[in-house]
């Protein structure tokens, strides 16, 4: 789908170019409902820290509902969408990434969301700028990515062989869960169509922060991760599927088992790429270390326990291409 509104993003120091990936067809996918998914589904946690599942639950309408609204309310005056004023950090945003001088070619909305929701200040924000519909079918989808986040966190304990089966899910499903819903929206680079040698970074690369993140786009290339050998690779879109990137928070409780995995997103010269991202995210109180039950006789622990108030403290403070996690490693 294209939007056709045009952001003021000229104004900004853009990002190096680099050069284009090669498209990777080695991203391990997982049929949700297929005897077996729990143990593909911890490999491709272990090697790629990057999946994509199929028969989810998630009805396609839902995702196409939440898409167009997406697309009018990026299709609005810059005037209208910066109402709220800039990201800080829930809220529209423009080029700029975190306060720390990260920059991309993008647009955004950053909702909190609460653990049915989302939060009454994102929903003051939406409805100063957006239909409610727009808020109706938000909503709706939160609940769907919860459902989600935790069906396949609880494969990841079956495969795991580990009990309580909800011992992750407990955690993104508690009443005070810090999740949060991303809308990106990457226009047309017409610096690309210009002749410029390489690619232009869209959001520059960095690890997710939470638990999981179950990431849906439209059908536009961007996305690449980095493997374990550091290559960079290109991630071909699929609009059925939803994929799934295992975050820090995961790589820890795993005792580094789970790979957090190193991702970013490059601009298009000819079309528009909306992306929904949510985050599943821990309670603020909530203690992170190394589970006993993962650890093998003699393991050492890699990281020390510390709080997701912590890790948010010191994401606040880094840039995005910082490994966070080195600060907490025992």
């Amino acid at each position: 789908m294209v939007v056709l509104t045009k952001p003021s993003l000229e104004q900004v120091s853009l990002p190096t170019p680099h050069k284009p990936r090669s498209c990777f067809s080695g991203i391990p996918v997982i049929d949700m409902l297929e005897p077996g998914a729990e143990a593909l589904l911890v490999k491709a946690c272990e090697e790629f820290g990057l999946f994509k599942v199929t028969n989810h639950g998630v009805p396609m309408e839902l995702v196409a509902r939440l898409e167009d609204e997406a697309v009018k309310f990026f299709s609005l005056s810059q005037m209208e969408k910066e109402r709220s004023g800039p990201a800080n950090p829930f809220g529209y945003g423009n080029r700029k990434i975190g306060g720390n001088g990260d920059v991309g070619w993008l647009e955004y909305l950053l909702l909190e969301v609460t653990s049915k929701s989302i939060s009454h200040a994102s929903l003051a924000f939406l409805k100063e700028t957006c239909a409610r519909s727009f808020c109706s079918v938000l909503n709706e989808y939160i609940q769907a990515m919860r459902r989600l986040a935790s069906e396949v966190l609880e494969l990841m304990a079956q495969g795991l062989m580990i009990e309580p089966r909800n011992i992750f899910s407990k955690v993104v499903m508690d009443e005070e869960s810090d999740s949060v819903l991303r809308l990106n929206h990457y226009p047309p680079c017409p610096l690309l169509l210009q002749g410029l040698n390489g690619t232009m970074t869209g959001f520059g690369e960095h690890t997710d922060p939470q638990l999981i993140s179950v990431l849906r786009s439209n059908n536009t290339s961007g996305l690449e991760i980095s493997l374990r050998d550091g290559t960079w690779v290109s991630v071909l879109p699929d609009t059925e599927s939803f994929f799934i990137n295992v975050g820090d928070s995961l790589q820890v409780l795993t005792n580094g088992r789970f790979r957090s995995v190193r991702h970013r997103v490059v601009a298009n010269g000819y079309k528009s790429r909306v992306s929904m991202v949510y985050f599943g995210g821990p309670p603020s109180r909530e203690r992170l270390a190394p589970l006993p039950l993962l650890m093998g006789e003699g393991e050492q622990s890699l990281y020390r326990e510390f709080t997701w108030c912590e890790y948010k403290r010191c994401a606040y403070r880094s840039r995005l291409a910082d490994n966070r996690l080195e600060q907490f490693e025992s």
